[in-house]
């Protein structure tokens, strides 16, 4: 039997993968959480054999987790699951310590097969994903500017050109509307933009969004 745990800040999207992982037969769910804190508390007493792994938590991002979990329980495979385009975050899941990716758009039954395939100690990638893996080992083509972003700053940057306000951003990343501003001046700063609309044409011309 594969013990999952699920951590995502949306509880009808965690009701939605546990639905689906209940009709399997050999995995089981054994806790969830909304957040870090919760997830801490959680591993402390629920078998997890793999932990799907939202990356937009409140607080502290997915990838910190990540970085966490290397030290706190380097048993647990993590499979991160986001709703992120796979090129934008893949390979930085898998650099900060995922077994695999799963978009939240896939398929239920490739949720199924990515859960025992990082269970059983492989990585799950899908072909999109393979394809980037060997795109990166192979002669590297000049990096966009937005690669050197950091998560929060790719997420303030992707939540800005989709029309969210910065309020509603600090609100949903549970940080202060001045640390979201820090964020939002960063992105400019490094994308070498002037304003929202820059940014927005940006990420739509990047397919960020």
């Amino acid at each position: 039997m594969i013990h999952v745990v699920l951590c995502d800040d949306h509880a009808v999207l965690r009701r939605g993968i546990r639905d689906t992982l209940s009709e399997e037969p050999d995995i089981r769910v054994t806790g969830e959480a909304g957040s870090y804190g919760e997830l801490r508390e959680v591993l402390r007493s629920a078998a997890c054999d793999v932990l799907l792994l939202d990356l937009n938590l409140p607080g502290r991002s997915g990838l910190e987790v990540l970085a966490s979990l290397r030290e706190t329980h380097p048993a647990i495979k993590a499979l991160a699951v986001s709703m992120y385009p796979e090129d934008q975050y893949a390979l930085r899941c898998l650099r900060a310590g995922a077994q695999g990716y799963v978009n939240k758009a896939s398929d239920p039954a490739a949720l199924a097969q990515a859960v025992r395939t990082v269970a059983q100690g492989r990585k799950y990638l899908t072909p999109e994903v393979a394809q980037l893996l060997a795109d990166s080992l192979a002669q590297p083509s000049p990096e966009l500017p937005h690669a050197a972003l950091s998560e929060r700053e790719l997420q303030t940057l992707i939540k800005i050109a989709s029309g969210r306000k910065l309020s509603d951003i600090a609100e949903e990343l549970m940080l202060s509307p001045k640390t979201v501003s820090v964020y939002r001046a960063r992105v400019l700063e490094k994308l070498k933009l002037s304003n929202n609309a820059e940014l927005t044409v940006y990420a739509i011309r990047n397919h960020l969004v």
